[in-house]
């Protein structure tokens, strides 16, 4: 990667993690607090906490095409300054209803997908897997890092000091964006990164996309409103003060992710995606439950925290690739945003549901709601097909083969040894594969531009 590449990653996973860092620390902290606002209910702070993947869910994919006309970075901006303006609204709340205004005005700053795109117009195609890597890593390690700061800085400042925390980093993103990154040359529409108008209706019909988005949003649900109820559960069922709550999250979450990593080696590498994907689902079902008898006990309670997070790493670093690997060359930045659209509004119902179920049927409640929904979504994956091992390669074409009719150059690509799927984006000059071990490489070498010297 370029210097400058490396500055771009560096970057938006910052940017990313300023963003998903004030998201994340609200979690474990704010139904402590909930009980300071006048006309508190369950069901109010189950809204406060997952409205804001609403207004994040509706708002993705127009952001991602007003990005596409009038550029990346003037919505990134803009994002974020929505995102800074709801912490403050927020942290200025003196009522329940005035922090759900706050974390809907949050919400709407939804500029996760137009980072990514921002990322793939400035780097290039035999680097973008990398630069998309390290965002990702830099999204778990904001997940487990928000879990553990949130409880740190209400120790000191409350919950006001959280929203005033989550203000200053969006502030943060935006000299970010403004000093680092630059302006790229040319916007692109990427098949892999970005959506694809023409083909939302076939990801919307195609029953593995739904299974998938079915199961990000069923994961998200479980996880938000399990933390209706963990905070509480901590404080006032096993006695412990809200300000150590963070030596309680900080080894599980490290503990889950070193008991995660076997997992995650056993799907990618000996191939035991689906097996994995199937026994992590029986971790949430067991954990859950688990934790609905352990509400009085400490020890019993931490086992079906800790397997609970096993179990969710797992899916939750496993499951965009089973989205890459399931949907054609051509739909997957479509499904990924249709998956990414799941997944926060699983947090909002998550939160108004799980705070409905917690007002009417108590912290056991939700544990063992949460087992049930967590079982459906095991049926749901049982009925996933054997899964399909290739590699997404992108190459720039010769300019020379750009001038022939795009079903000749695609049947040429396509009797390539190794191409199991391809698509041509004739704007971009680039044709977007799947191909498997057997690929030939001198043969695929051929159709790619001069000036990149080879497959990229």
């Amino acid at each position: 990667m370029t210097r400058l590449e490396w500055r771009v990653a560096g970057s938006l996973a910052m940017i990313y993690a300023a963003r998903m860092l004030g998201l994340f620390m609200i979690m474990p902290v704010f139904s402590l607090y909930a009980p300071y606002y006048p006309h508190h209910t369950d069901f109010l702070v189950g809204l406060a906490i997952g409205i804001y993947g609403l207004t994040q869910a509706f708002l993705q994919i127009p952001l991602g095409i007003l990005s596409d006309r009038i550029g990346r970075k003037p919505v990134i901006i803009g994002g974020l300054l929505c995102f800074a303006l709801g912490s403050i609204v927020a942290a200025l709340a003196t009522t329940i209803e005035g922090v759900i205004i706050g974390r809907a005005l949050q919400g709407m700053g939804a500029i996760s997908a137009v980072t990514l795109a921002l990322a793939a117009d400035l780097t290039q195609e035999q680097n973008r897997t990398r630069v998309m890597s390290v965002i990702g890593i830099t999204i778990a390690l904001s997940f487990a890092a928000g879990m553990v700061l949130g409880p740190l800085i209400s120790q000191y400042y409350g919950i006001v000091g959280v929203f005033w925390f989550t203000a200053a980093l969006a502030v943060i993103g935006m000299v970010l964006i403004v000093t680092l990154i630059p302006t790229p040359d040319q916007v692109l529409a990427h098949p892999d990164t970005g959506i694809l108008r023409g083909y939302l209706g076939e990801v919307l019909h195609n029953p593995i996309m739904m299974r998938l988005n079915a199961g990000v949003f069923t994961l998200h649900m479980i996880m938000t409103s399990s933390f209706l109820v963990i905070p509480t559960l901590l404080s006032n069922s096993l006695n412990l003060d809200k300000t150590e709550h963070w030596k309680i999250y900080l080894p599980i979450f490290f503990a889950a992710f070193v008991l995660s990593v076997p997992m995650i080696i056993a799907a990618e590498k000996y191939r035991k995606m689906r097996t994995m994907l199937i026994s992590a689902i029986v971790l949430l079902v067991v954990a859950e439950g688990v934790m609905s008898l352990s509400t009085h006990t400490l020890i019993g309670f931490l086992m079906g925290f800790l397997v609970f997070f096993i179990g969710f790493n797992f899916l939750e670093a496993s499951q965009p690739s089973l989205v890459a690997k399931y949907a054609k060359v051509n739909l997957k930045g479509t499904a990924m945003s249709l998956y990414s659209m799941a997944q926060v509004l699983g947090i909002f119902v998550g939160g108004a549901l799980g705070g409905y179920i917690k007002q009417h049927f108590g912290l056991a409640g939700i544990f063992i709601s949460n087992a049930m929904i967590a079982g459906i979504w095991l049926l749901l994956a049982l009925g996933l097909p054997a899964i399909k091992f290739y590699t997404t390669r992108i190459i720039r074409l010769d300019p020379s083969y750009l001038t022939q009719k795009k079903e000749v150059l695609e049947q040429a690509l396509g009797q390539v040894q190794g191409v199991q799927e391809l698509y041509i984006d004739s704007t971009t000059g680039r044709a977007y594969l799947k191909v498997d071990e057997h690929l030939d490489e001198q043969g695929l070498a051929v159709f790619s531009h001069p000036r990149t010297g080879s497959v990229v």
